[in-house]
């Protein structure tokens, strides 16, 4: 989501500072309950994030996480949205396994899929993010942790743990009896857009490229989420599993919303660059049929027109 679904005031907000290095905030996993999963297809399970904003009660757990598990270890595809998240999904994957977590991928920048990595540092696992994801941790992530800190307690919220692999284009995450593949896409929902696709089971893990029910968020580029998004409908997934909404989608026909969304965006803030519309008043008119179809679309569409507008103007 736009700022990892923290507050509207951290969207537009625009003080940034450099990162931290990564450390463990906490040693012990013994406390932490598991958190509920469902297996979605063979060896690959989803913990559903709530769909709400952070805080204190949810502790930024808002995300869709997953993890898939393989003959000689454990992928885990986002960590969580707080160190209190990450704990929890840990403790999920205890339950089902003591196999080695070998991966930690981190889908982008935003703090809902990132912040959970710091429960996974004594694992030593391999941490995976796009090629932008370093820069991106460097220019926001300290901002990002000060301000979910603010929100979830000090205590619970995390570190920034970047990446110790990070994907140029493409890269093979090996489980043994599994490859998991990665690919790193241009600019879309924000600079630094990973999916995941497990070759056993044809599961495809979009990311926030991918959003059902919860309105989506724009971080990045508009039209280029709209490419990005179609390249993706073109793998033959078995199912896809969204950034937010249900544990998982049919694909490609799940990602027909968004798709709809954001051409719907494209068009009306067009439409209102060419009238010379104000860019405050179109954030109010763009998009607004599809007001109905998403839940907190009044806290995040009028900012998805300004970030369109913007680029658009200008592009």
């Amino acid at each position: 989501m736009a700022a990892g679904g923290l507050t509207r005031r951290t969207l537009l907000e625009a003080g940034f500072c450099l990162c931290c290095l990564p450390s463990l905030a906490r040693s012990s996993f013994a406390a932490t309950a598991p958190m509920e999963t469902l297996e979605v297809t063979q060896g690959v399970h989803v913990r559903v994030g709530a769909t709400a904003d952070a805080t204190e009660q949810n502790q930024d757990a808002i995300a869709n996480l997953g993890f898939v598990m393989g003959r000689d270890g454990v992928l885990v595809a986002d960590p969580g949205g707080s160190l209190a998240d990450g704990l929890a999904l840990r403790a999920a994957i205890r339950a089902k396994t003591d196999k080695p977590i070998k991966y930690v991928c981190m889908s982008h920048i935003h703090p809902d899929h990132i912040f959970g990595a710091a429960a996974f540092v004594e694992d030593k696992p391999v941490f995976v993010g796009h090629r932008n994801l370093p820069e991106a941790m460097r220019q926001r992530g300290d901002y990002y942790r000060e301000r979910l800190a603010e929100i979830v307690g000090e205590e619970n919220a995390g570190t920034v743990v970047q990446p110790t692999l990070v994907v140029e284009k493409g890269a093979e995450l090996d489980l043994g009896d599994r490859i998991v593949d990665a690919q790193a896409h241009a600019t879309a929902h924000t600079t630094c857009d990973l999916t995941l696709v497990d070759r056993s089971t044809g599961a495809l893990f979009t990311g926030d490229l991918v959003f059902v029910d919860r309105v989506p968020s724009l971080d990045g580029s508009l039209p280029g989420w709209l490419k990005e998004l179609e390249g993706l409908k073109r793998i033959k997934a078995a199912l896809a599993v969204p950034g937010h909404g249900p544990a998982s989608i049919a694909w490609p026909a799940g990602a027909a919303d968004i798709e709809r969304y954001l051409t719907t965006m494209k068009r009306d803030v067009e439409k209102a660059i060419a009238d010379g519309t104000p860019i405050e008043a179109a954030s109010e008119t763009a998009a607004q049929e599809e007001r109905g179809r998403w839940k907190l679309f009044d806290d995040y569409n009028g900012r998805n027109a300004i970030a369109a507008y913007k680029e658009l103007e200008w592009g």
